[in-house]
């Protein structure tokens, strides 16, 4: 007997989920491999969408840590097949957003952006939902993965959101990480605005990052060590930031000393990047202050700090570039290139410049390489559209007049409200054209039948609407219009073909139409309940208009010019039946879809 397969561990998976993304965030390879190792074979496999795109996924993190971008390319295809297996939930809104940070840190940008945006689209979708610890966890990765792909306005709002969500929690430390990304999240965004000279705005926005540093240290929470200098590294940015230098160096240099001591390789860079930055400032001021007394020396970072701030800067790019954070590594190039130049040393400062720009152009192409996939994509579905557009145009429009054929009048008809108030239709018929054709053309005979769609189309009501039925046979709907008014615009349709110049057409007999019109009241008694009922009634007083002498409309309405002939039984009561058996003076029933055959009636 085969064994059936065994049953899913959903909180052995759960709580392996939170320790691997945790450990994913702290960019540790050994420690992700500790996590993820013993647990491998748990998410494989399972038959569940969900923890089978989990598995993939950090399957994916997994081979980015060996360097293998091509096996982590395929596991990530492998989970987002998985992902579309399963609901729309903030559960795969993080999955998704998870993806989004493993490709930008594998350089697809492309990929990761596609990933982020759909992620941003399902958290929002979610987000009137009960809070949950995913929805959180989404926008905290949404917000690590923008930070990377250089959005940092949306990275920002992201982390936001999640701190607004994890306020929803009991957690603690939920609460306390998504403050913490806050804080960070708002620094750096401080950092780049001050760096275009905004410095109002960076000021704002450093206040915000304290504030949040500020309420999560109140949180009666004690997170782990890295986590904690983290938190205290970006709050000595941040009163950098906003102007207090002197009280951020202190608590700087001792977190900066336990990091070195016993943290990890990308804390202690970004311990290194924002001391450098603080003892720059440090130099600018007081160069700034000996200008102003009268003693000045040369600008800018010159002499023991900033001698430091430049050792510091480089070990920063270091530890950036080994750990794959490439947009810092840039960050790193430049000011190193910057810093370097203002102290005098030339040759340093063109090497840091062109490392940079070497960096940033790999970056560029990247991008450039992203933009032009996106117009292909853009391209082929504004051609797609287009397409599609023509194929509607030739399955709707007729192409001789470019009226609406037969087709677009039955499905609009077909939407009709008789409920609603009244409708009238009129079935419009180009007298003798036969005999057009005959004498002279059917060239002679398609310029008939464009001049007649165009004097119907321009001598119409707003809002009427002139469809070509078939062959010489033209409708129009006329909503919300009684038979009275409607009788009254065909008479105007009626005399504006039989008083054209049709000389330019060569057409030696006049032109005329006849018209049938018929209406379709919601109180009346014995009317149309559908629309080939209506076309019915249309279509036999079109027949009395042309055995009345043509050139003329007919109604169902009494009148000298617009009634039927008199005969036992009332137009409004009688079936379509027997109108036409007392037309014909036969009891014939008409079968349903008849048609006059040409032998029938003259045209």
């Amino acid at each position: 007997m085969t064994p059936g397969p065994e049953a899913v561990d959903d909180q052995l998976l759960e709580s392996a989920r939170w320790r691997l993304l945790a450990t994913s965030e702290a960019e540790d390879a050994r420690a992700f491999g500790d996590e993820f190792i013993p647990v491998e074979t748990s998410f494989a496999g399972t038959g569940q969408p969900l923890w089978d795109a989990w598995g993939s996924a950090f399957t994916a993190r997994a081979r980015l840590f060996d360097s293998d971008s091509d096996g982590a390319a395929q596991a990530v295809a492998v989970s987002r097949a998985a992902l579309e297996r399963c609901p729309p939930s903030a559960e795969r809104a993080l999955a998704l957003a998870y993806l989004a940070h493993v490709e930008v840190a594998a350089d697809r940008f492309d990929a990761a952006m596609h990933l982020a945006v759909d992620a941003s689209l399902l958290a929002d979708q979610v987000s009137g939902e009960e809070p949950t610890r995913a929805l959180h966890q989404a926008h905290h990765w949404l917000s690590l993965a923008l930070t990377r792909l250089d959005l940092e306005e949306l990275a920002a709002a992201q982390s936001l959101r999640g701190s607004r969500v994890a306020q929803a929690l009991p957690d603690l430390a939920d609460r306390w990480l998504l403050l913490r990304l806050c804080a960070q999240q708002h620094a750096e965004l401080a950092q780049t605005v001050h760096r275009r000279g905004e410095d109002a705005r960076s000021g704002e926005l450093a206040e915000v990052a304290l504030a949040c540093a500020m309420s999560a240290r109140e949180l009666p929470y004690a997170p782990a060590e890295a986590d904690e200098d983290l938190l205290a590294i970006v709050t000595a940015w941040a009163m950098v930031l906003s102007g207090q230098l002197e009280e951020a160096l202190t608590p700087l240099r001792r977190v900066r000393g336990r990091v070195e001591a016993d943290g990890g390789l990308w804390l202690l860079g970004y311990a290194d990047l924002v001391l450098a930055r603080l003892l720059f400032r440090l130099c600018e001021r007081d160069a700034g202050r000996e200008a102003a007394t009268g003693h000045p020396r040369a600008p800018g970072v010159t002499g023991a700090p900033g001698e430091e701030a430049a050792d510091l800067l480089v070990g920063a790019a270091g530890a950036f570039a080994a750990v794959g954070d490439r947009r810092r590594y840039r960050q790193c190039l430049l000011e190193l290139g910057q810093a370097t130049a203002v102290m005098g040393r030339t040759a340093e400062a063109l090497h840091w410049l062109e490392a940079y720009r070497t960096e940033t152009t790999r970056a560029h192409l990247r991008g450039r390489e992203l933009w032009a996939e996106m117009f292909v994509r853009r391209s082929r579905l504004r051609e797609a559209e287009r397409q599609t557009a023509v194929l509607r145009r030739h399955a709707l429009e007729d192409p001789l007049t470019s009226l609406g054929n037969r087709r677009s009048a039955e499905r609009r008809m077909a939407e009709l409200d008789f409920e609603g108030g009244p409708v009238s239709l009129a079935v419009v018929d180009i007298d003798g054209f036969k005999a057009v054709n005959d004498a002279h053309s059917h060239l002679h005979g398609d310029a008939v039948l464009r001049q007649v769609a165009e004097l119907l189309r321009q001598h119409s009501r707003t809002g009427d609407e002139v469809y070509r039925w078939a062959g010489d046979e033209f409708l129009v709907l006329l909503p919300a219009t009684a038979e009275p008014q409607a009788v009254v615009a065909m008479e105007r349709l009626r005399i504006a073909v039989a008083e054209a110049d049709w000389a330019a057409l060569e057409v030696t007999d006049p032109v005329t139409v006849s018209i049938g019109v018929a209406t379709a009241a919601p109180d009346g008694v014995g009317s149309p309940r559908s629309w080939r009922a209506l076309f019915d009634f249309a279509d036999l007083h079109l027949f009395g208009a042309k055995r009345g002498g043509r050139n003329r409309v007919r109604a169902t309405s009494a009148g000298p010019s617009t009634s039927l002939p008199a005969g036992p039984t009332s137009p409004l009561r009688a079936s379509v039946d027997d109108l036409v058996a007392e037309v014909l003076g036969s009891q014939a029933a008409r079968p349903p879809g008849w048609a006059f055959d040409d032998g029938e009636v003259a045209s």
